[in-house]
C-alpha cells in the first residue's frame, strides 16, 4: 500500500453539518466511528453546500464542481479510495484524497472541506491521522450530545491553544511598540 509514511489513522464519519453562530461559518462535525471523539472543521458555504446537498440526498439540476470531479474520476476509471485529514497546520486543517488507477495508489492534496464533499459522493471512507485526533478531537460523554456543545467546547479549546502560542509572540510585539514610543517623545 502506498502512503505508508501517514502513520496510525483512525476512521470518521459524518456527524453533521452544523454552523458557528460566533464566527458565522459552516463546521463539518466529523466522529470517530468508534467512540465519542468529534473533530469540527470550519469550512466554506459552497463546500457545506455541497456536503449537506448530498448527505440530504437532494441532487443539483446540473453537476457542481465536486460532482464533476467524481464524475469525471469514475469516467477515466479512476477509485477514490479514502478522504483523510492529515495535519492540522495554522489552524487549518490539510487533508489528501487517495485515488487507485491500474491498481497503483495516488496520494493527492486538498483543502479537507473539498475531501470530505469528494467522499460523501464517491462513498469512499474519511480518515483522521491519529496525531489529528489526539491533538484536536473533543471527547464527548454520554448520548445527548448536542452540536452547539461541541463547537463550543472546541472553540474554547481553540482559545486556550492560540492564548498560549500567541502570548509569546504578543510580549515580543509589546516590546518592539514601547521602542517605538520613546523615539517619538523626541
Amino acid at each position: 500500500m502506498g502512503g505508508g509514511n501517514l502513520g496510525l489513522m483512525v476512521e470518521m464519519t459524518i456527524y453533521g453539518v452544523s454552523f458557528d453562530l460566533v464566527g458565522k461559518q459552516p463546521i463539518v462535525l466529523l466522529k470517530t466511528a468508534e467512540g465519542n471523539r468529534y473533530l469540527p472543521i470550519w469550512i466554506g458555504h459552497p463546500e457545506a453546500a455541497a456536503i449537506l446537498m448530498k448527505l440530504q440526498g437532494t441532487d443539483a439540476p446540473r453537476p457542481l464542481t465536486h460532482d464533476l470531479l467524481v464524475n469525471i474520476l469514475s469516467e477515466l476509471d479512476v477509485d477514490v479510495v479514502r478522504v483523510t485529514v492529515t495535519e492540522l497546520r495554522e489552524n487549518t486543517f490539510h487533508a489528501s484524497i487517495t485515488v487507485a488507477q491500474n491498481g497503483s495508489e495516488i496520494e493527492i492534496d486538498s483543502r479537507s472541506s473539498d475531501a470530505i464533499a469528494v467522499a460523501v459522493r464517491a462513498h469512499a471512507p474519511i480518515f483522521a491521522a491519529d496525531e489529528v485526533i489526539e491533538e484536536s478531537a473533543i471527547e464527548m460523554e454520554g448520548e445527548d450530545v448536542n452540536e452547539e456543545e461541541i463547537v463550543s467546547e472546541f472553540r474554547s479549546f481553540l482559545d486556550r491553544v492560540s492564548a498560549e502560542d500567541f502570548a509569546e509572540a504578543e510580549a515580543e510585539e509589546e516590546d518592539a511598540d514601547e521602542e517605538d514610543e520613546d523615539e517619538d517623545e523626541d
